[in-house]
């Protein structure tokens, strides 16, 4: 029997292998087509507040997204990482980011901490069950596991086509995206 942490590390590196030969131009057609797939899920709008990621390396750039979701009177949220897991904080347009771990730009400790119920959630590989492999420390699932005691979640991965995977393994504390978006569509997974 194969070790699903080892599975999940080949897994990724492979979906992020894929994402980072996507060329400069390739991505920002995708993440503008990834915006308006996103504004355009109505229940997303009903969400007064959304959290969403400052994007690192060669990740989706929802930088744009953000910035519309403001002029259509969306709170925004990005997550700081802490000793203790992530923290959501709100963020607004044009608000200085502190440098983090792990090379992220995000939410000083001054910002107001919020507990969001719609989240645009980043990753390295997915599957269409909802499954996620994230950049292996688990800071989202632990994230998604205490947010979900308030109730629902509407938990949105957003990724490039590529990095879809066949199988994702999982386990029983990882946490199932209900949908994710592509510049390909939108992928309703049941969950």
């Amino acid at each position: 029997m194969s070790d699903p942490s080892a599975d999940k590390a080949a897994l990724r590196r492979l979906a992020l292998a894929r994402r980072d030969a996507l060329t400069p131009e390739t991505r920002a057609a995708a993440s503008a087509r990834v915006a308006d797939l996103v504004l355009a899920l109505p229940d997303l709008a009903r969400h007064g507040l959304v959290s969403a990621y400052w994007p690192i390396r060669s990740e989706l750039d929802l930088r744009p997204l953000l910035v519309r979701l403001r002029e259509r009177g969306q709170a925004v949220a990005l997550p700081q990482v802490t000793p203790d897991g992530l923290v959501f904080r709100l963020v607004g347009e044009g608000e200085a980011l502190a440098r983090g771990g792990f090379g992220l730009s995000e939410p000083g400790p001054d910002a107001p901490a919020v507990r969001p119920r719609a989240l645009l959630v980043p990753l390295a590989a997915f599957d269409r069950r909802g499954h996620r492999i994230g950049y292996g420390k688990g800071y989202y699932d632990r994230a998604l596991a205490d947010l979900e005691r308030d109730g629902p979640l509407d938990a949105i991965g957003v990724a490039f086509a590529a990095q879809e995977v066949a199988l994702v393994p999982d386990h029983p504390y990882d946490r199932r995206l209900g949908r994710i978006v592509t510049e390909d569509g939108v992928i309703e997974t049941g969950a």
